[in-house]
């Protein structure tokens, strides 16, 4: 589970399913490649569903399995820490 940007993608899953180009635009900086392989790696750990609708064109949907909201409910109060001492943190940079 670690890594920059797996937090932000199960923060912005557990909102909701979302398709690949929505995450990719609400997850800045992140490069098409490297979402690929996050959410590759946050599926086989079974926290992320990958499911794709038979339309012209394909339709590819991702959301949080059980497992996965479980995940964002014991991660809750540690981004509800960083938003209270975001200051104190920037300062420290």
């Amino acid at each position: 589970m670690g890594g920059k940007w797996k937090g932000l993608i199960l923060f912005w899953l557990g909102e909701g399913p979302h398709r690949f180009g929505e995450l990719r635009r609400a997850v800045e900086g992140i490069s098409e490649r490297m979402l690929i392989l996050q959410l590759r790696e946050l599926q086989a750990a079974g926290l992320v569903h990958r499911e794709v609708h038979q339309q012209v064109p394909p339709k590819v949907e991702y959301s949080l399995t059980g497992f996965g909201r479980s995940l964002t409910d014991a991660m809750a109060p540690l981004g509800e820490w960083g938003e209270e001492n975001m200051e104190r943190l920037e300062a420290l940079r």
